[in-house]
């Protein structure tokens, strides 16, 4: 997909971001408002049915009856984009590319953000970090940051996605919903992942292509490594290697899944192939679902 087409499908997207915003910031997101994201308000004298985790024992001890603590949620939150600009990214079998999608994605997200009144911020990677956006608010702030992402010519070499993660953990100074867009075709990345979760909201949108699954019946076809250059030729006929290329495909996809689950990340992936809007809808309206649990036991404290 060229320059003109990009931006003709991205100049849609505030026409539709106000429906995404809404599952972003009403409450679609229960856990970015958890730890550093609350302040203490106030204290005051507890009432039966209130969760017994809220007392403040300090406070209890002192005036020898128990106090709760009430919460403030602080709704002002950054919005940090990390998005993948590696050559792996330029590739693809349909018209567009995992780039693309990426940036369809990242454009739609921040769209969103600005129509929730959030500030965003972005960071561009390859072998290195290459761009970094502070946050800000506004729509010239988010055209700014789609064209460099445009503007910018793929170059040989593998990704460092956990140097980027790493250089943004160190560059956050507040908590923030953290976006990573990227194939994650890159090794070493999962503990600067974790040490990201630990602080940040992070989810982590793994771009696919629908070849990376099935390219059976195809015959013999040339591919490219992208980053190294290097040129194959492939029996797509054979079932054997059909077989063998898919298997590796998902054992990636399981890999990474479970990778970014046990780092605390949400996982979503998406294909060249899908609706990006529709997609991101979907998933982000999902995780405002609640999840069964199994009841709490209850206490009182007090006649």
């Amino acid at each position: 997909m060229d320059r003109t087409e990009l931006l003709h499908k991205i100049s849609t997207f505030p026409l539709i971001a106000s429906v995404l915003a809404e599952h972003l910031w009403s409450g679609a997101f229960p856990s970015i408002f958890k730890g550093q994201g609350i302040e203490v308000d106030e204290v005051r004298h507890y009432q039966r049915g209130d969760d017994i985790r809220t007392i403040d024992w300090n406070v209890s001890a002192r005036f020898g009856t128990p106090y709760v603590k009430r919460y403030r949620e602080e709704r002002e939150m950054q919005v940090f984009l990390v998005l993948d600009c590696s050559a792996s990214m330029y590739c693809g079998s349909v018209p567009i590319s995992r780039y693309d999608q990426a940036l369809l994605c990242a454009s739609l997200i921040a769209f969103s953000a600005n129509q929730a009144g959030q500030s965003l911020g972005a960071l561009f990677f390859d072998r290195a970090i290459t761009h970094i956006f502070p946050p800000q608010k506004g729509r010239a702030h988010i055209m700014a940051i789609i064209s460099r992402a445009l503007s910018i010519k793929t170059k040989p070499g593998g990704s460092d996605l956990g140097t980027a993660l790493a250089g943004l953990g160190r560059l956050l100074k507040q908590r923030a919903l953290v976006v990573v867009i990227s194939d994650f075709l890159s090794v070493h990345w999962e503990p600067e992942l974790g040490n990201l979760c630990r602080k940040h909201d992070v989810i982590a949108l793994r771009i696919q292509d629908p070849l990376d699954r099935d390219m059976a019946g195809m015959g013999l076809i040339s591919l490219e490594d992208p980053e190294t250059r290097l040129a194959y030729q492939v029996p797509a006929s054979f079932p054997s290697f059909c077989a063998a290329w898919s298997a590796w495909h998902e054992q990636q996809y399981r890999s990474c899944q479970g990778s970014c689950r046990t780092s605390g990340a949400a996982f979503m992936n998406i294909s060249t192939a899908d609706d990006a809007p529709a997609q991101l809808i979907r998933f982000f309206g999902n995780r405002g679902i609640p999840r069964h649990r199994r009841p709490r036991k209850s206490y009182r404290i007090g006649p």
